[in-house]
């Protein structure tokens, strides 16, 4: 199970139904360990880090894979698949929320429902789109993260 150490797979929790909790951009599964315990009496849950992010295995990251959303989605379903989970309620934040809807849509039967916290279809300000950041403003960010992510 390969994928459950790249991804640093946590499952916790009891119930016959499983949330799966799937962290945005710069920062990690611990985004939400004050959310987690709130379910995992009547849940099974299962949170996970990105590859290149908190302790996932950092050797596993390919540019080419993960220069897109679909990398990350590859992974999602493969986290889905070596716990053989179905029916699960997917609560993604910011970017992980579109992960989660391309997953969905790739693989209905996986996924009972979607909970998008803060989703954007598109980060990047466009002529005739405003989606929050400029080109130099997101690159600023990604710059900031790099060097001093705790921060």
């Amino acid at each position: 199970m390969r994928v459950i150490q790249r991804n640093n797979v946590t499952v916790s929790g009891s119930g016959r139904r499983t949330i799966v909790f799937a962290h945005g951009f710069g920062c990690d599964q611990q985004a939400w360990k004050d959310v987690i315990p709130a379910f995992s009496t009547e849940y099974r849950t299962v949170a996970f880090d990105h590859v290149g992010a908190g302790q996932s295995d950092l050797s596993a990251f390919d540019p080419e894979k993960y220069g897109s959303l679909h990398g990350y989605k590859r992974d999602i379903l493969e986290v889905l698949d070596a716990l053989d989970l179905s029916d699960v309620i997917f609560a993604g934040h910011s970017v992980a929320g579109m992960m989660g809807m391309l997953a969905a849509i790739e693989r209905p039967d996986r996924f009972a429902s979607l909970i998008m916290v803060c989703p954007s279809p598109c980060y990047v300000d466009e002529p005739g789109y405003k989606g929050g950041f400029s080109r130099q403003d997101l690159d600023e960010l990604l710059e900031v993260i790099d060097s001093n992510f705790l921060g």
